[in-house]
């Protein structure tokens, strides 16, 4: 297969195909990574050709980046989170507050994995995450990057982001257990009462 490298090369000479076969490769991840991050779709889908956009002009100038795939999510994500600081996003009021960090152990991704039965409840329980805890787990899981890209990508630390991942993997788990102690409640509450009437003599 043809190197990112290579095909931004090419498009950078203008080459069409080039293009298409790059954006085939990287539309689709960085649409479901940044949707993920939004929750909106059509949001999700202007930032995409915001950042492809951002990337043709980088060609137009001859700067080819050096690793495409982590640049074209680190400007993703640079998107975003313009967005969440825009009077749009505060106005919208969708903010989520994030819950204390406990002093329950890690959690493993397979225990997490285990204790749910979809990955939309997966999703779901990621929104008790602050931003940057969700963008560092969906990364790390969903987009199967290593600790040091997403250091790069998010222009962090690695130690920071291995801090940050160590606390939404203790708070997921929280989170998960919770939920799994309201299912069993529910599940309780919901059964129906039999009536044992015993015989006299």
């Amino acid at each position: 297969m043809i190197s990112d490298e290579m095909l931004l090369e090419q498009m950078a000479d203008g080459d069409q195909a080039a293009f298409e076969a790059f954006i085939h490769r990287y539309h689709v991840p960085i649409h479901q990574y940044v949707e993920r991050l939004l929750k909106d779709a059509k949001k999700a889908e202007d930032v995409v050709q915001e950042t492809f956009i951002r990337l043709l002009k980088q060609l137009k100038n001859k700067q080819i980046p050096s690793y495409p795939k982590a640049w074209l999510y680190r400007v993703a994500s640079n998107i975003c989170k313009d967005y969440w600081r825009s009077a749009q996003y505060r106005s919208e009021d969708t903010a989520k507050e994030e819950m204390p960090v406990t002093e329950d152990p890690l959690a493993s991704v397979v225990e997490i994995y285990e204790k749910q039965e979809t990955r939309k409840e997966i999703l779901h329980s990621l929104s008790h995450l602050s931003q940057s805890q969700q963008q560092i787990v969906m990364l790390r899981f969903y987009q199967d990057m290593k600790l040091k890209e997403i250091a790069e990508i998010m222009d962090l630390p690695l130690g920071t982001v291995k801090s940050n991942l160590f606390h939404a993997l203790k708070k997921l788990k929280k989170v998960l257990e919770e939920d799994e102690e309201e299912a069993i409640e529910n599940e309780r509450t919901t059964q129906p009462r039999t009536r044992t009437i015993s015989a006299g003599r």
